[in-house]
């Protein structure tokens, strides 16, 4: 029977992150995937030679010294990967109600644009942007704090953070702008946490907006351009990782975890184990209610997680361009009413209707330049429904039959008509195109009720009152959107908690500076940034694409 020192279960950037951590501190580490490509939601696939990306569509504070570089860099992966600056004058464009506002990189900039589309609220929206990043660096702070003397300073320190910390979003923006319009355009971004506004908890937004302040990137190859740099990390540092693995048992031996079990019956030991899975999965389908504590049950009954997806994988022979397609985000809403369209979106049947009220649309093949064959262009387009609203497929066995493929049909002309709102004929173009449901997230991502963010993230369900890294059984351990934090970020910086956790040391001991570690950062529609390697690399994918063409 193999033995290993760690053993994490699912290959998302937590896990993979964790993986790298302790393999670099010399542990024996094994990484097992379920899929049959790691990455969990950053994972990218192809499509008749198309790349997708089902879950990273921007990250943020890449630029050199900030926080998601430092991160990489301390990894020791940053050589490996390669970021293209999005639209610095609107890497978020909102299209509410036929208006259009570009949400431009610097905090400064986001200010003067705003303020000069709604004078009026001028004094408003700097008060307000100021808040937000006040908010969400005190949020930060907390957890830095040691020491007697910083901790009972907590209150003086993180006043504007525990002033507004028990207020939703809608409250607090309430509170400091007027225009509904305006108020819209700022909570655009709901949609990177999935709650609107009145119930999003306002800590939490507040630290979506900040990470995006100074604007948004997008790797080079998708979010698998960073699975490729961190499974890298793993192997180099001596981890293994395996695919197609499924584990269906946690093994548990007078309350500590002793190794796994995988579906084919074959068990392998470690010292610890990992889980980068929802906490529901974990606790509930691989250990065991009989080996958890009343207390820990009943907060997993009340656990709620966050929303799930529908996902157009979609390709146009068009040139886009003409119709203001750029590398900035779209988030198409019907109009400022944020609460009562994602009402719609919970409430209404999925597949009826002309189109929906909110989506968001990314055309990777302008973020990521090297992905273009100089013809073709492929998009990502995401809306949220209520997963109860997938009765009809729910607990099937086989959920492809005739009516899954009607629905998928129905829902892709649905979102096919949000398409035509910004690309006139986009219908006409069609090359290829696929729907990704909530059936699809749960069968590759193995995401509880298909969720895209782990658990929900209202306020009784974050910061302390998260899932803990440390399990209460001994030598397991949690990873992923449903401890630390959420994004690709967020997730990331949780591996690197749960391996400080295991090796008893603090996060910031993991990440090792070396100056020999850098990302490369070039602007995604500026040619004149890019090297020459990037240029040969869109030249070599344009004549292999024409080639194709003529045979």
């Amino acid at each position: 029977m193999e033995n290993f020192d760690t053993i994490i279960i699912g290959s998302g950037v937590g896990g993979l992150a964790t993986a790298i951590c302790l393999a670099r501190a010399g542990q024996k580490v094994l990484v097992l995937e379920q899929h049959y490509v790691p990455g969990g939601w950053s994972h990218s696939f192809t499509l008749n030679g198309q790349r997708f990306s089902p879950g990273v569509h921007y990250v943020g504070f890449i630029d050199e010294g900030q926080s998601t570089n430092e991160l990489y860099r301390g990894l020791g992966i940053a050589n490996d990967m390669v970021f293209f600056r999005m639209n610095t004058n609107g890497y978020e464009h909102c299209l509410i109600n036929n208006e259009n506002f570009d949400l431009p990189a610097g905090v400064e900039n986001l200010n003067k644009v705003l303020s000069a589309r709604f004078p009026k609220e001028e004094k408003n929206i700097k008060k307000y942007l100021t808040l937000v990043q006040r908010v969400s660096y005190e949020l930060q702070l907390i957890p830095k704090l040691t020491g007697w003397w910083q901790k009972i300073t907590v209150p003086f320190r993180t006043k504007h953070f525990g002033k507004f910390a028990l207020f939703p979003l809608k409250k607090v923006i309430g509170w400091h702008i007027n225009d509904p319009l305006l108020k819209s355009v700022l909570n655009i971004q709901c949609g990177d946490h999935g709650l609107p506004p009145n119930r999003a908890c306002f800590p939490v937004h507040c630290s979506v907006m900040s990470h995006y302040f100074d604007g948004g990137f997008y790797p080079m190859g998708g979010g698998g351009g960073i699975v490729k740099a961190m499974t890298n990390g793993v192997k180099r540092n001596g981890g293994e990782i395996r695919v197609k693995q499924d584990v269906v048992k946690i093994l548990v031996e007078n309350n500590k975890a002793i190794g796994i079990q995988l579906k084919n019956g074959e068990k392998i030991l470690a010292k610890n184990i990992v889980s980068n899975a929802d906490p529901s999965i974990t606790y509930l389908n691989l250990i065991g209610k009989e080996h958890l504590s009343s207390k820990l049950i009943n907060k997993l009954e009340k656990t709620k997680y966050s929303v799930t997806s529908l996902i157009l994988f979609l390709t146009l022979d068009m040139d886009v361009t003409k119709f203001g397609i750029d590398s900035g985000n779209i988030w198409m809403m019907k109009d400022e009413n944020d609460d009562a369209n994602f009402d719609d979106l919970m409430n209404n049947d999925i597949a009826e209707g002309d189109s929906f009220p909110a989506v968001f649309i990314s055309c990777t093949t302008i973020k990521d330049p090297v992905s273009f064959n100089g013809r073709y262009h492929n998009f990502e387009v995401v809306t949220y429904v209520n997963y109860d609203k997938m009765d009809d497929f729910n607990g099937l066995e086989d959920y492809h039959n005739e009516h899954y493929k009607t629905f998928k049909l129905k829902v892709i002309n649905k979102l096919m008509n949000n398409i035509e709102k910004i690309i006139p004929n986009a219908k006409q173009n069609i090359v290829q195109v696929e729907l990704g449901t909530p059936k699809t997230n749960e069968f590759y991502v193995n995401s509880t009720r298909g969720n895209v963010y782990g658990t929900e993230k209202t306020l009784n369900q974050v910061g302390p009152f998260s899932y803990k890294n440390k399990a209460e059984i001994e030598n397991l351990y949690l990873c992923g959107a449903s401890t630390l934090s959420h994004g690709v970020g967020g997730a990331t910086h949780s591996g690197v908690a749960a391996a400080a956790t295991i090796l008893n040391c603090k996060p910031s001991d993991l990440l090792i500076e070396d100056p020999n570690q850098s990302l490369r950062i070039y602007d995604a529609e500026n040619p004149e940034t890019w090297p020459n390697w990037v240029n040969t690399k869109r030249s070599d994918k344009i004549r292999t694409f024409k080639e194709i063409i003529i045979e």
